[in-house]
């Protein structure tokens, strides 16, 4: 069974975080987000169990996206 979205908590929560995880568009977003991630790195370490490991998952994905997109001499060569 799918759980009930409160729309209401949702805004709540999300107005508190919206400045720190967002999609970058730019490099300056996207060294922001860089910053974010290792600091969440440095706390959260390899504990899946920590209450923002799921958050540096996001950051981390959002890092790479940007990466893949505007950097493609990062990617590795075969």
């Amino acid at each position: 069974m799918m759980q009930s979205l409160n729309l209401d908590q949702t805004i709540g929560a999300w107005s508190s975080i919206a400045k720190m995880v967002f999609v970058p568009h730019t490099e300056q977003e996207y060294e922001r987000l860089v910053e974010l991630l290792d600091s969440l790195i440095d706390r959260v370490g390899e504990d899946e169990s920590h209450p923002l490991a799921s958050m540096m998952d996001v950051i981390g994905v959002l890092v790479e996206n940007y990466e893949a997109e505007h950097m493609p001499e990062l990617e590795e060569v075969p």
